[in-house]
């Protein structure tokens, strides 16, 4: 609603005294209620079920931390919070629709690694990550574990590297699609050790995991979540985590840096964004939603189960954070020619 714009009548000037009284009394009760407008929209939201778009296929970690946090936030929003999977080109289909839904907070991302990759991996940048959208809450980040088929010939990191290079081209690497974290490892790592790796790009990390342990495909860079239960059964090797530290869900498995690959972090995150201009009281609401259901002890208990960092904290803090990874990649993206196939 623009501003009020008070023009004066002919008659107001000679009207009797107590009439200018009683239209100035009049005007002062309807400006008052109008400012009280906006509050009350703002205090009544949500009023109907919110969609939380994960733009990946389901099976995937941001699906299950969608679905973890959903009935939480049902309860704590009074309305339902429904997981949409909307999946497609490696995240940007769900991202774009999200970034020309309605600004009310009624449609809400679950972004994850791939949205500071896009703009630079895409051209056509798909949206501006930090324009297009504005940050809710961050989720937290995942250990990213590199996985192999028990038929590889490697136990651990440095034997299938010395594999690799013994075998140009012969190992091949997997990924649920180009530009996800898994894909930006994969060339990392190539270029790191000086092996050769062929890439095989899939359309979601389930069909990975399917492929993965039938042996068609050798190795993969996980997010612990998705791989934690192959793990523990055996049905998958880990050989090392690209974090600074062990996974505490895996304390047996090295860091890349204590397997001789020093400095190779790739750090899988998640976190929910609105659509850019979604009003300020909204996207309060719904931070403080998140924050609380992250802290909620059966949300807590799964999310540590899981090998999950939660990191909750101001919403600002999400932004700067995002902005700061669109930089990091395109540095990275751009360095090794790194293009979408």
């Amino acid at each position: 609603m623009g501003p009020l714009r008070l023009i004066a009548a002919p008659w107001c000037a000679a009207a009797p005294r107590r009439w200018r009284i009683a239209a100035g009394a009049a005007l002062t009760g309807a400006v008052l209620a109008l400012s009280a407008v906006q509050p009350a929209i703002a205090a009544d939201f949500p009023t109907r079920p919110i969609t939380l778009v994960v733009p990946f296929p389901a099976g995937g970690t941001p699906d299950i931390l969608a679905r973890i946090l959903s009935e939480n936030l049902a309860r704590r929003l009074g309305q339902p919070l429904i997981v949409e999977n909307r999946a497609g080109a490696g995240g940007n289909i769900g991202a774009q629709a999200v970034a020309r839904a309605a600004p009310d907070g009624y449609t809400l991302l679950m972004c994850a690694f791939g949205c500071t990759v896009a703009p630079s991996l895409y051209q056509p940048a798909p949206y501006d990550i930090v324009k297009d959208f504005a940050p809710v809450a961050m989720v937290g980040t995942v250990p990213s574990v590199l996985v192999v088929n028990p038929n590889v010939p490697a136990k651990t990191l440095p034997e299938l590297l010395a594999y690799a290079r013994a075998n140009p081209g012969k190992l091949n690497s997997a990924s649920s699609g180009v530009g996800g974290s898994a894909h930006l490892a994969t060339e990392l790592l190539k270029q790191r050790a000086g092996i050769d790796l062929a890439h095989i790009p899939y359309k979601g990390a389930g069909q990975v995991a399917a492929d993965l342990l039938g042996g068609q495909v050798d190795m993969y860079f996980d997010n612990l979540p998705a791989s934690l239960a192959n793990i523990r059964a055996g049905k998958l090797r880990a050989l090392a985590v690209a974090s600074r530290q062990r996974a505490p869900a895996i304390p047996d498995v090295p860091t890349f840096a204590e397997s001789g690959v020093p400095d190779f972090l790739i750090t899988p995150w998640f976190g929910v964004m609105a659509p850019a201009r979604t009003p300020d009281a909204t996207l309060a609401t719904l931070h403080d939603a998140f924050t609380d259901a992250l802290a909620a002890p059966e949300v807590a208990a799964k999310m540590r189960e899981l090998g999950v960092e939660t990191a909750a904290g101001p919403r600002q803090a999400l932004g700067e954070f995002v902005a700061a990874e669109t930089a990091r990649w395109k540095d990275v993206i751009q360095a090794n020619h790194i293009k979408a196939e």
